[in-house]
This record gives C-alpha cells, sequence and structure tokens, in this order.
C-alpha cells in the first residue's frame, strides 16, 4: 500500500422492505436490494442516501450500511 492511499475499510449497502417498522425483520430476503461494496464509509454513504431517498414513497423500504471492515477485523474498529 503507497503511503498516500487511505486504508480500505469496505462497507456494504443493501435494502429492503421491512416486515415492521420497529424491526429490522425483512418482509422476503430474495428481493433484498444489495447495492453495492463500497472502500470507505464517505462512498457508502452517498450511495445509501440516494437510495433511501429514491425509495421514500415505499414507509417499509429501509437501506442499511454494514460495516464489514468491523467483521473483517474486529480490532479495526
Amino acid at each position: 500500500m503507497e503511503n498516500n492511499q487511505e486504508k480500505q475499510l469496505l462497507h456494504l449497502v443493501f435494502g429492503g422492505e421491512l416486515e415492521d417498522l420497529d424491526g429490522c425483520e425483512f418482509r422476503d430476503l430474495s428481493a433484498l436490494d444489495i447495492v453495492g461494496i463500497y472502500p470507505n464509509y464517505a462512498e457508502a454513504f452517498a450511495v445509501w442516501k440516494s437510495k433511501a431517498q429514491s425509495s421514500v414513497d415505499n414507509a417499509q423500504m429501509r437501506y442499511f450500511i454494514v460495516h464489514m471492515h468491523k467483521l473483517l477485523d474486529p480490532t479495526s474498529a
């Protein structure tokens, strides 16, 4: 890794329709929208925000950011 390159901290953006607005259980796992994996939080957040805003008409639809780097290496948190 070059000295001027940021450390890669992978983030997954995905979403789907929830069973209940108070929970995180999805209505149909086969219909999850796996948006993508991004190299840092800033890029993931920009995509998350866009997807969340585009689904505002569906109250059951929620998008999430998963900090994959924390799952892969818990010491990186």
